[in-house]
């Protein structure tokens, strides 16, 4: 356990930082999962694919996620939605 004040602090808040990152992660991870299913069941994924455009591009300018991995999963997300 931290001894100084500091790092109690640190501790502290990086608690909070990891709840707050797995909440955005299962949150990106659910519209995918979405937005997949609905592609698959033949539904219209235009606004679906807007929000998880935009959840991940959120997720990358906050750092729960790197720029690239966003980047790369919206591509794959087209490429299966334009299928």
């Amino acid at each position: 356990m931290a001894n100084h004040k500091s790092a109690k602090k640190r501790a502290k808040q990086s608690q909070v930082r990891r709840l707050r990152n797995k909440s955005t992660k299962s949150n990106l991870k659910t519209l995918e999962k979405s937005l997949r299913a609905a592609k698959d069941a033949g539904e219209n994924t235009d606004e679906l694919m807007k929000q998880t455009q935009s959840a991940l591009h959120k997720a990358a300018k906050k750092g729960v996620i790197h720029q690239k991995t966003a980047s790369r999963k919206i591509s794959r997300l087209f490429k299966h939605v334009n299928a």
